[in-house]
């Protein structure tokens, strides 16, 4: 009825579209109140977060068909994904760990992000012509994979300090490795993408020298852990501080500064 409306009658077309686009705002709004009611099951046990994922995963697919490209753009879309990725980190890493202090790190960790996502205005539809590229996809996908696991890894160095536990300690190194490794893929992606698009691999903007910033910093801590030998709350501590400067690099310098990132 509405697509031979569309055809026919332009106004009533608009009307159309405005009530398809009421259709999904409400679906949305209800998957933010399934997610905000089942990721806080997780404090009676790790493995209650599956539920969680699973919805969030259909509701970012979901998104996904909706605009036609991957829900990374802006805030809106890249704190969302943000909070699934540490899910799912969260959900392997813990699989085998009971509730403790990490599980009262990360679930208020996740809510938080939900709800700056649920904040945020979101950006819809297509990929602008600049980021129809897959170079594109893979350097965001990577950063906000790496981001999650940086973030898991602070709370295990959290965890570390409060609990003195040398085994969190390792977890919390682990997971900086990885996401080490993810982040500077996301960098070379990033930079061929930045060439595509703008000729060039480096612009000297503020969010590449910040994400210099962080990938020199998580460089410090690996050289400090693999070369130097360092252990203890000082290397922790690094890592924590770390995840910092990946929060000021993700949010404050898209909000505090001009770039060519919205994220």
């Amino acid at each position: 009825m509405c697509l031979e409306t569309l055809r026919h009658m332009p106004h009533h077309g608009r009307a159309c579209k405005r009530q398809a686009t009421k259709r999904y705002a409400f679906s949305f709004d209800l998957m933010d109140i399934i997610l905000f009611i089942l990721y806080p099951l997780a404090l009676i046990g790790p493995r209650f977060i599956l539920p969680a994922l699973g919805v969030h995963a259909l509701f970012i697919v979901q998104s996904a068909v909706r605009f036609g490209r991957i829900p990374l753009i802006g805030l809106h879309d890249t704190l969302g994904f943000l909070a699934f990725a540490v899910g799912v980190v969260y959900a392997v890493a813990g699989r085998k760990r009971k509730r403790d202090l990490l599980t009262f790190i990360i679930v208020p960790l996740i809510l938080l992000l939900l709800a700056g996502s649920r904040a945020a205005p979101a950006l819809p539809g297509p990929l602008p012509p600049v980021l129809k590229t897959v170079w594109f996809e893979l350097h965001v996908l990577l950063s906000f994979t790496s981001y999650a696991l940086f973030a898991v890894a602070a709370a295990f160095g959290i965890f570390s300090l409060r609990q003195h536990d040398p085994s969190a300690e390792i977890s919390q190194y682990r997971m900086a490795l990885l996401g080490y490794v993810l982040f500077s893929l996301a960098m070379i992606f990033g930079g061929i993408w930045a060439y595509y698009a703008w000729g060039a691999y480096w612009l000297w903007t503020p969010k590449e020298l910040w994400t210099t910033i962080v990938w020199l910093f998580y460089s410090l801590y690996l050289h400090a852990r693999l070369v130097r030998g360092w252990a203890g709350p000082k290397t922790v501590w690094m890592g924590i501080i770390g995840f910092a400067i990946v929060l000021f690099t993700y949010a404050g310098v898209g909000l505090l500064m001009k770039s060519s990132h919205e994220f």
